[in-house]
């Protein structure tokens, strides 16, 4: 499956909350999108629950299913809790560092700066959204790039480098990642256990 590129409130209607950050266009309501989303009301398998929430993971993050698991592989044979170090290995993409040092206002942003080669990890241009982002690595932005407009427009409506695990420095456009984030310090609203239960059948 491609990535998806279709209209995002749809999809965050799906789950029920924002999932791609503020959505002017978002209403919470109680039934699904869709012509006939309000006369379903069948119950949802727990199945159906791990699923949505694997699929609310993919779609947070930005990520492809075989992506997606290959990095559960990875996490389960890491040592702590498996859903917990898949998190912090979504956290550690470079796309998704990107957007939470307010270099980029989404991800999907993130993402495309990143693949246009206007991002540095320790002053090398790195132009894969994947690239895992370890410990006291410094992603920046390129010397030509830092009066791009949608990077000067981000960071001055954002206050979201604010996170325990970034150092930021305003005067080089750049932040150091200092750790992979414990559960605890990462926002997003994700029932890891049930992706770890959901392949794990």
């Amino acid at each position: 499956m491609a990535r998806y590129i279709g209209p995002k409130t749809k999809i965050a209607r799906k789950f029920g909350e924002a999932i791609y950050g503020p959505d002017k266009n978002f209403e919470r309501r109680n039934f699904p999108p869709g012509q006939h989303g309000a006369n379903r009301r069948k119950k949802t398998s727990e199945y159906g629950l791990q699923l949505k929430e694997k699929q609310k993971a993919k779609y947070t993050y930005g990520v492809l299913e075989k992506q997606f698991r290959n990095m559960f592989k990875r996490a389960s044979r890491s040592k702590g809790i498996t859903g917990e170090v898949l998190l912090g290995y979504l956290e550690s993409r470079l796309d998704n560092v990107v957007f939470r040092l307010g270099l980029a206002p989404t991800r999907a942003a993130a993402r495309q700066l990143v693949s246009h080669r206007h991002i540095v990890v320790d002053g090398s241009v790195v132009n894969i959204a994947s690239f895992q982002v370890k410990a006291d690595m410094v992603v920046g932005v390129r010397e030509k790039s830092k009066s791009l407009e949608v990077i000067a427009g981000s960071l001055s409506n954002s206050s979201v480098h604010k996170y325990s695990w970034l150092a930021w420095d305003q005067s080089s456009l750049a932040g150091k990642f200092l750790t992979i984030p414990e559960r605890s310090e990462i926002p997003e609203n994700i029932k890891e256990q049930l992706i770890v239960e959901l392949y794990s059948k």
